[in-house]
């Protein structure tokens, strides 16, 4: 039962019962467009929730990224404000640890519907699971005259209320709550651990690849939607947006994106030039939280995160030594200590090797390094199992984890990015650490400080050391 009536859901194996395409808000098309999310409208008798609601309209990943990065089932649509949830023990009074998942997709893409997201091995052992639809590109991050800012935000606030209001029904203790998320998923949540209206609505969570970096200044936020109103001919306001029909914006979106990879020049740009992403959320600025947050945070990265996106293109073969160093002065970086260092350990590596390091501690290692810093008590990790896929060359890159931590193996659409045959023992142990922080805020390591700096590096042999690449991890004082 929840707030808005009855709904009825499926039971699956071992005991599992699903709920699927719950809404959490209203449809936010027609008349809400571009608002802030609303309450769901109630319904009469009992809502079948045994299939996946509609996800955000958006435009399909550019290939090779739409075999690698799977988008989700039940279709996109207009009524995309919905949750599924997976339990173990249906109904109320059950006062089990609760995750709510945030799903990645450069707040562009991405589904919760995705099969890989199925939280059936979460409330196996012993977790409610959560997995939340919002609004992405236009509707959800575009800055417009007319409307309230980062409306995906919003609706992921929403989603967590909802949760509060409803989660007893479904077993889950509301004040048991752990949020986690994947990229843009979990550079969402490192903006809600400082927005006010999101205090007190998780306790604990876990930053995927992701962190408290990423967001837009508003005077970039205004250059992009000038950008892209510029495409469509129209003035960039709400209300000559949504007139535009989704067949003419979702492309012009995508056309947006990919001329940003193609020319990431600050002067065209701004802020989004080096993020390479033009919906973010929107904010004069971005402090890292402290301890008077009062959230238990785990949060890591994967060790070649860069190489999903420079292996299957070909990127990774086509940098030269010339681009290298633009992009090591692009970060704040001196060219030639950065080089000195980098290379020390890897004296045989290409340019375009030697970018994917750099790239992958700027834009996620050393952003949860900072957050891990700023929050006593944070857990760090660093997920260093390497595909097999391309001839091994994928190697720990983004997303990589995302099988490990759902406990999802076997799901098929993993295997263009993870090969045939991934470790279950790895999955064990990943899986197992976020059920456990999830259920007492411990994963199985100590804690980070500036002393030690322990950090659980997950691969085949799972251990923690202390400061791993320290050198390199030097080079970003006082840069990133």
């Amino acid at each position: 039962m929840t707030r808005q009536g009855a709904v009825r859901g499926r039971m699956g194996d071992e005991g599992v019962a699903s709920f699927l395409g719950i809404p959490y808000a209203a449809p936010p098309f027609g008349p809400r467009r571009f608002r802030a999310p609303a309450a769901p409208p109630s319904w009469e008798g009992v809502r079948e929730a045994k299939a996946y609601g509609p996800t955000a309209p958006k435009a399909p990943y550019a290939p090779p990224f739409d075999t690698l990065i799977p988008e989700g089932r039940g279709g996109d649509g207009e009524d995309c404000l919905n949750l599924n949830v997976w339990t173990p023990q249906p109904g109320p009074n059950g006062g089990l640890p609760v995750l709510v998942w945030l799903h990645g997709g450069g707040f562009a893409n991405g589904s919760s519907s995705a099969s890989g997201y199925d939280g059936s091995a979460f409330a196996r052992d012993g977790v409610v699971c959560v997995t939340v639809n919002y609004r992405l590109g236009t509707d959800g991050f575009l800055s417009l005259d007319g409307a309230p800012d980062n409306r995906g935000l919003l609706d992921q606030i929403a989603a967590l209320e909802w949760v509060r209001e409803n989660i007893e029904s479904f077993g889950g203790a509301p004040d048991r709550v752990t949020v986690f998320g994947e990229s843009s998923g979990a550079m969402g949540i490192g903006v809600l651990l400082g927005t006010e209206r999101a205090a007190g609505l998780f306790g604990r969570a876990i930053l995927q690849s992701g962190a408290a970096h990423h967001f837009l200044r508003p005077a970039t936020a205004a250059l992009i939607a000038a950008r892209l109103a510029e495409y469509l001919g129209i003035e960039p306001t709400a209300e000559k947006f949504a007139a535009v029909p989704l067949a003419e914006l979702l492309p012009a979106q995508a056309r947006l994106r990919a001329e940003i990879g193609r020319r990431p020049d600050p002067e065209l740009w701004g802020d989004a030039a080096l993020n390479v992403m033009p919906f973010e959320p929107v904010l004069p600025g971005l402090a890292l939280p402290g301890p008077e947050c009062g959230v238990q945070l785990l949060v890591g990265s994967n060790r070649e995160e860069n190489r999903l996106f420079m292996v299957p293109t070909g990127r990774l073969d086509a940098i030269t030594e010339e681009r290298l160093r633009l992009a090591l002065t692009a970060y704040g970086l001196d060219p030639d200590r950065a080089l000195a260092v980098y290379r020390a350990t890897r004296p045989q590596a290409s340019p375009g090797e030697l970018l994917d390091v750099v790239a992958t501690d700027w834009f996620y290692r050393i952003p949860a390094v900072r957050l891990a810093e700023a929050v006593p008590g944070s857990r760090l990790y660093e997920f260093a199992w390497r595909s097999p896929q391309f001839g091994g060359r994928l190697g720990a890159c983004h997303a990589a984890e995302l099988g490990f931590v759902f406990d999802n193996l076997r799901d098929p659409s993993y295997a263009a990015m993870l090969g045939n045959c991934p470790p279950q023992s790895l999955a064990d142990t990943v899986h197992g650490a976020w059920v456990a922080f999830a259920t007492t805020g411990d994963p199985g390591w100590a804690p980070y400080d500036r002393a030690a700096r322990t950090t659980m590096i997950f691969d085949e042999e799972s251990a923690p050391r202390q400061d791993p690449r320290a050198r390199e991890r030097a080079l970003w004082e006082g840069v990133r």
